[in-house]
């Protein structure tokens, strides 16, 4: 059921236009919203403008942080030997949270992909090889997306970063575990024969 309420039709407008929200989706979290009462739906309008307007990229490793430098950043426990280069914040978020990786991040906000006009110049790389200038970092990993974008973006990298004297590595990308190794496709198949461990 359409509704041509023009106030209403902007606000599911505005919904649809998020990742993965398709038009019903939309309808019921415009309805949703309607529904809060006056005082809700002005916090809720608040966050997003908070967030809009505090939220901006760590001067250190383009991460997102409401601070000039973000809180892994300015974490004197972390260690500054490694990087570890990834496309998204919330790859960060990821990281994070297996409590397993102690080093830092640079964020690149993208990944190169010629088809879509996007050069080295277009995500932050000259930030990380700033980074790479004063010997503190021995190693960079490289936990771009095992996509064409994110293989191209982890070469083109590891080109410009060895020449430095930085052991650059790659994430190991292999079978899942409970995964049925019949159906796993060869490149994923040749990345768990590549990232083996001895046991």
């Amino acid at each position: 059921m359409e509704y041509n309420v023009l106030p209403l039709t902007r606000l599911v407008e505005q919904f649809e236009r998020l990742p993965g929200i398709g038009r019903k989706t939309a309808q019921r979290l415009a309805f949703f919203v309607l529904s809060l009462p006056k005082e809700e739906a002005q916090k809720f309008s608040d966050a997003i403008m908070d967030a809009h307007e505090k939220i901006k990229r760590c001067k250190i490793c383009q991460n997102l942080t409401d601070s000039e430098i973000c809180s892994i950043c300015s974490d004197e426990t972390r260690d500054r030997s490694t990087i570890c280069v990834v496309e998204d914040p919330r790859d960060v978020i990821a990281f994070e949270r297996t409590r397993e990786y102690r080093g830092l991040y640079h964020v690149l906000h993208g990944l190169i992909s010629p088809m879509d006009g996007i050069g080295p110049d277009q995500i932050y790389v000259k930030e990380l090889l700033a980074r790479l200038a004063d010997d503190t970092v021995k190693e960079v990993i490289m936990a771009t997306n095992p996509t064409v974008e994110g293989e191209a973006t982890a070469m083109y990298l590891s080109r410009i970063v060895k020449p430095l004297g930085v052991k650059v590595t790659r994430l190991a990308y292999g079978i899942p575990v409970g995964g049925n190794l019949e159906y796993a496709d060869e490149v994923t198949l040749y990345r768990a024969l590549e990232g083996r461990n001895e046991i």
